[in-house]
Parts: structure tokens; sequence; C-alpha cells
């Protein structure tokens, strides 16, 4: 890993969640950034989501720092808007700046009330915990039912200098991509003019976060941050622009990744390829289709070459394409050719099925451009257990 410049974070434990580890976590920046976010579709939006759109437009897209907590996500609770307010004015004083440069985030249990004293007797403590050094912890901090913690890096040589982007993320179940998914944290020492880096970020979340599914649920929570504060002083011109972008995705697209490959109870990490379609949006559909569906993945959980799932779930997603031009390989092999079943060999298949990295390729014959790249994991009776006693 590598690390941009002009950034520190803290985390400590603040007694949000039971077990005894770290759920109260700070990225600040040392000069205020410019910053975008992408937030949750869900009708249903949790407190902190709804002040930290408030808080970016009234700031004109500035960031001083990141606030979040795991193990309560504050939302659909009768306290949840003051607590949000309470927290981001408690932050706002220990780092001695406007309420409105602060980004609250929440993860955790639904419809339970927070206390905000956990947080706000915290933070003066945690703020004093301020290092460029604890770039894990805060990643280690924000999981919830992850099992392992999940960050990237790249580093840039632009015309102007080198410049560094490193994320973090959290996610493991609740996992359906409708603008991003989770909570994600992208962090950059670039110089990049305001009105860009929404731009940037739409980009990059389109190609990544947008493109992953654990169970097809969307979080109340869903929050994507980039950050960019100029402390290279390298600024980001025109002709740079689509290599960082490049990077940008590529960062992202490694953090989504891994999201996937955590899936709750998952054993599997399933890479999805779609070409041939009449567009990529119709790509995508079908890609997600396939990912989303239950019995495609219990198949893969299995092992079992069932490439009928497969060609049923995209029948199923509303794209539009001829069932007799498709032809699926799964880890290489041809399973199905122009619609019907291809000749393999079955034992041999379902052995290599057994890799913890599963591909599944789908492939429409035809004058079609349209192609997407999708991420999951497969379903096994793990995920029944850790959602079925979640709460309690």
């Amino acid at each position: 890993m590598i690390f941009p410049l002009g950034y520190k974070y803290a985390s400590t434990y603040a007694k949000i969640r039971k077990a005894k580890k770290d759920d109260l976590a700070l990225i600040v920046s040392d000069a205020p950034a410019v910053a975008a976010a992408v937030f949750t579709q869900n009708r249903v939006k949790a407190a902190p989501v709804i002040l930290a759109q408030k808080n970016l437009k009234s700031s004109r897209g500035k960031l001083k720092a990141i606030m979040v907590n795991a193990g309560n996500a504050n939302c659909a609770t009768r306290t949840g808007a003051e607590v949000a307010r309470q927290t981001c004015q408690a932050a706002a004083q220990a780092l001695a700046v406007h309420p409105n440069l602060i980004l609250p985030c929440s993860t955790g249990v639904i419809g339970v009330e927070l206390d905000p004293t956990r947080i706000t007797k915290a933070l003066p403590g945690l703020v004093k915990k301020l290092s460029p050094h604890s770039f894990q912890q805060v990643a280690e901090a924000i999981m919830t039912t992850d099992l392992v913690p999940k960050t990237s890096s790249a580093e840039i040589s632009l015309s102007g200098g080198s410049v560094t982007i490193a994320g973090m993320t959290k996610g493991s179940g609740m996992i359906q991509p409708n603008m991003a998914t989770t909570l994600g944290f992208l962090m950059t020492d670039a110089a990049i003019p305001s009105a860009l880096v929404p731009t940037l970020l739409k980009q990059a979340t389109d190609v990544s976060y947008n493109r992953i599914s654990v169970d097809g649920d969307t979080s109340t929570n869903d929050t994507l941050v980039l950050m960019a504060n100029g402390a290279s002083a390298v600024e980001l011109t025109s002709k740079d622009q689509d290599l960082f972008l490049e990077a940008l995705s590529r960062v992202a697209q490694e953090l989504a990744s891994k999201i996937a490959r955590d899936g709750e109870g998952a054993r599997k990490l399933v890479t999805i390829q779609v070409n041939g379609a009449k567009s990529d949006d119709d790509a995508t559909r079908i890609a997600r289709g396939i990912a989303n569906s239950p019995l495609v993945k219990t198949a893969i959980a299995g092992s079992d070459p069932n490439w009928g799932r497969i060609i049923s779930a995209a029948g199923n997603s509303g794209a539009d394409f001829d069932p007799a031009k498709v032809s699926i390989a799964m880890q290489g092999v041809l399973v199905c050719e122009n619609g019907l079943a291809a000749d393999f060999s079955e034992k041999q298949l379902k052995k290599r099925l057994n890799d913890r990295d599963c591909l599944i390729q789908f492939q429409i014959a035809g004058k079609g451009k349209g192609k997407s790249k999708f991420w999951t994991c497969d379903f096994t009776e793990g995920y029944i257990e850790i959602n079925g006693s979640y709460r309690t």
C-alpha cells in the first residue's frame, strides 16, 4: 500500500458495538479537500446519509473529515437526525472547523437507537490519535460482518508529477449495486478542479461499485466518497484526465471485487463477462441478472455446471437478445453454443469449479458491441447462518 499526502486517520472503541473492537473512526485531510459522494438509492435513507448530502451541498463540495461508526446504522430511529447533527457538531468542534465540512457515515443494525454521547465523548481522544500511519486501523474499524479489511492504492505519473490514490471499503452482506454499495472512501493528493470530482467519481463508480452484488439488497446507508486535497501540488490537467480515471477506476474495482469475494458465507468469487449485447446497459442488465440469481449462485456453490440457470437468468433480466446466438463458457470451458448444450466433460468442469475463482463468459454473436464485467459470489449455508442471527 502507498498513501496520499496530507491525510490522517484514527480509530477507537466507543462502545457502540458489543464486541470490544474499534467502532469509531476519522479520516481527516490536513486542508479541506474538494469532494464528491454518491449515496444509496434506497427510499429509506439513514440519518447520516441525509445529513451528509446536506453538508456537501452547503459546503459546495468541500470536506475536512469523514466520521464513521460501525455497529449501528443510525437509521429508522426516533433520534437519528439529532444524533447525526450532534455528532457532526462535536467532530467539527474537536477539529475546529464548520460542521458542514464533516461527512458522517454509519453502518450496522437498522432500527436501534444510537446514544450520541458514545461518539461525542470519544471524539476529543480520537482527534488526538490522528496519524498518517493509521490507515489500516480505520479500514478494520469500519468492518461489520466483513472477514477481512479491504484496501487498495495506486500511484500515477502525470505530466506535472506523481499523485497517489488510496481507498478503503467495507461490505459483506446487504450488497446490491444501485449507485455505490456499502461504505467506501477514496482519497487522493492530486489537485483536481472541484467541478470534475463528481464526474470522475460517477464514472469510476459505474464500472466498480455498480458492478457487484452479493444478495441483491441495497443498504440504507450506502456512501462512496472521493476526496482530493491537492497536497502533492500536482494539478490534474485535461490531458491527464483519462489516465487518472483509469487508475481511480482500477482502485475502485479492486475494492468492489474484494467485497464480492468476502460476501457473507461465500467461498468463491464469481466474475461475469458479457460481450456482444446491443448496448453496455443491456450487457450490464444481463450480467446483473446472472449475478443476482440464487439458482446460479447456489449452482456455483455446488460446483454444478448448470448453464441452463445462467441463460434463464439472462433471459429474465429485461435485456433484448436472441437466445439462439448465445454461447456460454464456465472456467473457459464452452458449455452452451448457439443456445444449445455444447459437448464438454461435466466431471472435469465440476472439478475446475471447485476453485475459489469462477469465471462465467456470456457471448452474444452478431454486431452488438455492448459489454460489461460484473462480480458476485456463491450462496452457501453460511449466508443464512450469519443473517439469521445478525441482530441477536
